[in-house]
């Protein structure tokens, strides 16, 4: 029997892969640091698990829980958008920095399969179709968002049409989150050239489900719209609601995690793949607040104008590569998993 060591297997993400490893017969060990603006509590982890606390930057730690262990799936992150640029240094360190150390070990103990969480904001803007064919937009002007103009536009100030977005698009991160996980993946593929390796890169997108954290400003805009209806009180949705998003369940994520790490076993050596994660279809934000407010009976959501600096208007995936060549397909439809989460429990609030 292998053995699966699940960095960060203690959160959202992490915990669904290990829960999903388990029912495969796999062996798993967990290395969490537990930080506090994650986890509101200390996790209960299955009996089965093998846990040790820890965190990926601690070199002398991460070279004594990789013995023994035949894959790794690197979900230890710090996530989301940043509050203010003064967050820089926690994610370049949490995010780049320990996955620099990780391979480091994983590379003097000649580990050589990887999975390694990333995220569809190393994109930028999504894919948009203007009148000379595809094209990436520059970032959204302040003044067109002062103004309630959200959408893309192209020179002449036409509206672009938003398409899936592929794993051969340009890349281009525009927030501190969005650099280091960009600098995950490239780690990766520098790590699988120099040792003959295998890493799979996932490009997540919007992941939602069950146990996703209630409260820290870092969440996602999924357990935002939850954790609001939950006090009662309506989802406050920005910009006009329009923003297209491809909102995957945590429970599929985990099996495209499970998909991966397969693959890892048979692929070339020195193999660094991305794989966009998505359900294939696509949603808007204020279709998921108004989905998650009719299935709880809460308030109607209410949109805003307001905005985020650095946020994308649409962002939405082909998961075309991940289904062909894995062999995975998504099992939850959005309004089966919306009904699911609208009552589904959230972890612990983030004291």
């Amino acid at each position: 029997m292998q053995t699966l060591l699940v960095t960060g297997g203690a959160g959202f993400i992490g915990g669904t892969i290990v829960t999903a490893a388990l029912e495969r017969g796999w062996q798993v060990r967990v290395f969490d640091s537990l930080r506090s603006d994650v986890h509101g509590d200390v996790p209960r982890l299955d009996p089965r698990v093998e846990f040790v606390r820890g965190d990926v930057r601690d070199a002398a730690a991460v070279a004594d829980v990789l013995t023994g262990i035949d894959v790794v799936c690197h979900q230890a992150a710090k996530v989301g958008l940043g509050v203010d640029f003064a967050d820089a240094p926690d994610y370049v360190g949490s995010n780049d920095l320990g996955t620099a150390v990780l391979l480091a070990a994983m590379a003097a103990a000649g580990k050589k399969r990887l999975v390694v969480a990333s995220s569809m904001v190393v994109y930028g803007e999504g894919a948009y179709r203007g009148p000379g064919g595809m094209t990436r937009p520059a970032p959204r002007r302040i003044s067109d968002l002062d103004a309630g103009l959200f959408d893309p536009r192209d020179d002449s100030g036409g509206l672009l049409e938003p398409e899936l977005i592929s794993e051969d698009a340009p890349l281009d991160p525009r927030n501190v989150y969005a650099i280091t996980k960009l600098g995950q993946e490239q780690l990766a593929t520098s790590w699988a050239r120099s040792t003959g390796g295998v890493a799979a890169a996932l490009r997540y997108h919007n992941v939602y489900g069950p146990g996703m954290p209630q409260n820290t400003p870092y969440a996602g805009v999924a357990s935002l719209f939850r954790s609001a209806l939950q006090r009662g009180e309506a989802p406050r949705v920005f910009e006009d609601g329009a923003q297209r998003r491809d909102f995957v369940h945590v429970r599929d994520v985990a099996s495209a995690n499970l998909a991966a790490i397969e693959w890892t076993a048979t692929a070339e050596e020195s193999t660094s793949r991305p794989f966009n994660v998505g359900s294939g279809t696509v949603h808007t934000i204020g279709e998921m607040a108004e989905q998650l407010s009719r299935a709880s009976g809460g308030p109607v959501p209410v949109v805003t104008g307001e905005y985020r600096r650095g946020d994308v208007r649409h962002i939405t995936a082909s998961s075309a590569r991940l289904k062909s060549e894995l062999g995975w397909k998504p099992s939850i439809t959005f309004e089966e998993g919306m009904r699911e989460f609208a009552t589904a429990p959230l972890r612990a609030a983030v004291q």
